[in-house]
C-alpha cells in the first residue's frame, strides 16, 4: 500500500513541532473552491432526445416533402440497432415534467443543449449521414441545437403554450434545479456545399429577425467580406464540416453574442457551457467573459475544449484568458480505462487529478464526466457504471452525468450509432428499479448534502489496483467536515488498513450510519464490499498535526 507522499510527510513533521510549541496555532481555511456551482452535480440532457412532453410542438410536417425534419432514420444500422438524424419530439415540457426525477437522483442543476433557432429543413450538402459516420451532415437536422440561425429566439421545437425558456428556468428553480445553458459562439448552421441554398442555412438574424449575415452557399474561400457586408461575420477558411465559422476579429460578432447571451441570463440561465471553445482564441474569450461578468459578476462558465492535453485545457482556466472552467477530458479518458472494458487500475485516475502545481487555475472547478454526446458512451457493465459514479461524486471537481447513464443506456455507442437515441418517459419511469440508478442516487444524494465532497481539498492516500482512498477536507466559517473516501472496484470485498496520517476521534460512515471511534496510534481499518464505496465523516476541525499539515500543504495559492 502506498501512503502519503514523502514531501507531504516532511511538511507535516516540520509544522507539527511549531503547533505544539505555540499551543493554539492560527487555523487556516481548508477549501478547494468557493465557487457556488460546485455545490451542484449536473445532469446533461440533449433536449430533443429526453422526453416528448408536448406532441403539439413536434413540427412533424416541417421541411416536407423532400427535406423533412422529423424522424429521419440513419441508414446502415445493423439488425436490432437504430439511430436518428431528425427531431424526435423532446421539449421543455418533457424536461420540466421530469425535473423531480432528476432532483431525486441528487442533481442540483440541468445542462440543456442549445435552445436557439435552427434551420427548418434537413441539410442537403456535405457527406451523407450513415451509421457510425463522423462529421457527416447531409440528411441531418438541427435537433441538437448547435446550428443556430437566430441566437435571440427559441427554436419552435422546444416551448409549449405558457412554457418558454423563462418559465422553464423558473419551474426548474422551483424544483431545486439550476439551469446550465449550452451556448455556441464559434459557428452557426451548415453554410456551403449544398446543391442550392435552402431555407436559412448559412444565414444569421438579429433580435428583430433582420438578416445580418449570409454565407450564400459559398465555400469560405470565396467569401468577400471586404466587398460584401453580408460576409463580414464569417471567416474565410473552413473549420468544422460545412458550418458557418464566425469571425472572432469582427467586433460586431462579439456584440451580437454578448447581447444574445445576456438575454438568456436575464431569462434564468444560471451558468453557461461553452461549445467548441478551442476553436476561438483566448483573447476573444477574455473579451466575452469580461462583458458578461461586468453585468453578472462571478457568472460561471465552463468550456468544451475537446483535447486530452491538460496544458491546452489549463490555458482556458487562467484569469488572463477569461477564467473559464473546462470539461476534464484527461480524467474522462482515464475513467474509460479504469471502469470500462478492459479495466485498468486506479493509478490512471491519480495521474490526471493535478491536485498540486498542475496546469489548471483550480482543478476543483473542473467539470468531471465519463462520456457525453460527442463521444462513445462509457463501455462498461453495470458494475463499471456504479464504480465510475462512486468516483465521480467523491473526487475533486463538479460531476456531470449524460442522460441515460443512470441505467447504462446505449453503453459503448458513438454518435450516429445510438449515442443520442431517444430516452423517453417509459425508461424514466422504470429507472428507479435499475441497480445503476440506485447506486447513483445513493452517492449523488450524499454529495448533495456533504460540503467536503463538494468543495473540500483532496489529499490522496491510495490509488492502486482495485482500491482508492483519499480525504476531502472542508473547513470554512462555522463548517468543519472531513470525508475519508474508500473505493473498491473489485468483484470481491476489499480490506483497507490505513496507518496515516489519521485523525483520532469519532467517524461516521455516512451511507450506512455506523460509527467508528479511532484512538490515537490505531490504524483505520474497514472492509468495503465489492464494487462499493464508504464515506466516513469527521465533523470537527482537524487537530492531528501531521494530517492537518498535510492538508494545509494542499491549499490552493
Amino acid at each position: 500500500m502506498r501512503l502519503l507522499p514523502l514531501p507531504l510527510l516532511l511538511a507535516a513533521l516540520l509544522v507539527a513541532p511549531v503547533a505544539a510549541q505555540t499551543g493554539s496555532p492560527v487555523r487556516q481555511d481548508l477549501v478547494g473552491t468557493t465557487e457556488p456551482m460546485a455545490e451542484h452535480a449536473v445532469y446533461f440532457v440533449l433536449t430533443d432526445r429526453f422526453v416528448n412532453g408536448d406532441p403539439t410542438n413536434d413540427q412533424r410536417e416541417q421541411g416536407l416533402p423532400d427535406h423533412g425534419t422529423f424522424d429521419r432514420v440513419t441508414p446502415g444500422a445493423p439488425p436490432g440497432r437504430t439511430d436518428n438524424a431528425g427531431y424526435l419530439g423532446g421539449d421543455f415540457r418533457g424536461l420540466l415534467d421530469n425535473a423531480g426525477y432528476i432532483r431525486d437522483m441528487g442533481f442540483g442543476a440541468v445542462w440543456l443543449s442549445p435552445i436557439v433557432e435552427n434551420p427548418n429543413e434537413a441539410f442537403s450538402g456535405g457527406e451523407a449521414v450513415v451509421w457510425g459516420g463522423h462529421f457527416t451532415d447531409r440528411g441531418k437536422t438541427g435537433y441538437h441545437g448547435y446550428w443556430g440561425t437566430n441566437f435571440f429566439r427559441v427554436d419552435e421545437h422546444w416551448p409549449s403554450e405558457g412554457l418558454g425558456f423563462r418559465e422553464l428556468t423558473e419551474g426548474l428553480r422551483a424544483r431545486g434545479l439550476k439551469t446550465v445553458l449550452d451556448i455556441v459562439l464559434n459557428h452557426g448552421s451548415p453554410a456551403f456545399g449544398a446543391p442550392a441554398q435552402r431555407d436559412d442555412f448559412g444565414k444569421l438574424f438579429d433580435a428583430e429577425g433582420r438578416l445580418l449575415a449570409d454565407h450564400q452557399n459559398l465555400h469560405p474561400k470565396r467569401l468577400r467580406p471586404d466587398r460584401e457586408p453580408l460576409h463580414a461575420f464569417f471567416n474565410t477558411k473552413p473549420d468544422i464540416a460545412q458550418l458557418a465559422d464566425f469571425n472572432e476579429d469582427n467586433p460586431a460578432v462579439l456584440e451580437y453574442f454578448v447581447a444574445a447571451y445576456l438575454k438568456w441570463i436575464e431569462e434564468g440561465a444560471d451558468a453557461f457551457r461553452v461549445d467548441t471553445i478551442k476553436h476561438m482564441p483566448h483573447s476573444f474569450w477574455k473579451r466575452f467573459t469580461d462583458r458578461i461578468r461586468a453585468v453578472h459578476p462571478g457568472f460561471f462558465l465552463f468550456g468544451e475544449a475537446f483535447d486530452y492535453d491538460p496544458e491546452v485545457l489549463g490555458a482556458f482556466t487562467r484569469p488572463e484568458n477569461g477564467g473559464i472552467a473546462v470539461l476534464d477530458f484527461p480524467l474522462q479518458k482515464a475513467m474509460g480505462e479504469v471502469f470500462g472494458r478492459p479495466r485498468t487500475g486506479f493509478e490512471a485516475i491519480e495521474r490526471v487529478l493535478f491536485l498540486e502545481g498542475g496546469p489548471y487555475a483550480n482543478p476543483y472547478e473542473l467539470m468531471t464526466f465519463h462520456d457525453n454526446h460527442d463521444m462513445p458512451r462509457l463501455d462498461a457493465d453495470d458494475a463499471g457504471f456504479i464504480n465510475a459514479h462512486n468516483l465521480l461524486f467523491t473526487v475533486r471537481g463538479i460531476p456531470v452525468v449524460y442522460y441515460g447513464s443512470e441505467i447504462g443506456f446505449e453503453r459503448g455507442t458513438a454518435e450516429h450509432a445510438g449515442n443520442r437515441n431517444y430516452f423517453g418517459q417509459a425508461r424514466i419511469d422504470a429507472a428507479p428499479a435499475h441497480p445503476i440508478h440506485q447506486a447513483l442516487r445513493r452517492i449523488a444524494r450524499l454529495r448533495a448534502q456533504t460540503p467536503a465532497l463538494q468543495r473540500g481539498l483532496q489529499l490522496n492516500l491510495l490509488f492502486e489496483g482495485e482500491r482508492a482512498a483519499f480525504y476531502r477536507v472542508y473547513e470554512q466559517g462555522a463548517v468543519a467536515q472531513t470525508a475519508l473516501v474508500l473505493l473498491n472496484k473489485g468483484d470481491a470485498a476489499a480490506e483497507f488498513r490505513l496507518t496515516g496520517p489519521l485523525q483520532p476521534g469519532r467517524w461516521r460512515e455516512a451511507l450506512e450510519g455506523r460509527t467508528l471511534e479511532l484512538r490515537e496510534g490505531e490504524a483505520f481499518e474497514a472492509r468495503v464490499p465489492a464494487n462499493g464505496v464508504q464515506v466516513y465523516l469527521y465533523e470537527r476541525p482537524l487537530t492531528a498535526p501531521a494530517l492537518r499539515a498535510a492538508v494545509e500543504a494542499m491549499r490552493r495559492p
